[in-house]
């Protein structure tokens, strides 16, 4: 699983990400910052892509159009780039049972308990 973070999280995450996530990338990184929230939603769709961000847009779009892509909506505070780190590698089993397994279009993750949406 690929993951795809959207420009409001730090790009220095993704390094970190490759071990459990191989494959991830920043929007940035793919010359996508700062366009709308569909070009990025097709080019994640587009790439077999999981998009990882704070913002509630992605979640409005993924209950218009269904998955793919999936969605990881982390619905934290102003966290460190090592908690958000630490927030999304801890729960890499849990992501891949939801996304994966069970094939839900979005989850949550906030800084206490992951929520299934």
């Amino acid at each position: 699983m690929k993951l795809l973070l959207d420009e409001n999280l730090s790009r220095r995450l993704v390094p970190y990400l490759q071990a459990d996530f191989p494959g991830s990338s920043h929007v940035a990184l793919l010359s996508l910052e700062q366009t709308s929230d569909n070009s990025i939603w097709e080019y994640a769709k587009a790439n077999g892509y999981v998009i990882v961000t704070r913002d509630a847009d992605f979640e409005e779009i993924s209950s218009l159009r269904g998955h793919p892509p999936q969605i990881i909506w982390l619905k934290i505070g102003n966290l460190s780039k090592a908690a958000v780190l630490n927030l999304v590698k801890n729960n890499r089993q849990w992501i891949e049972k939801a996304l994966l397994d069970e094939g839900l279009a979005c989850i949550e993750l906030r800084a206490r308990f992951p929520v299934r949406s």
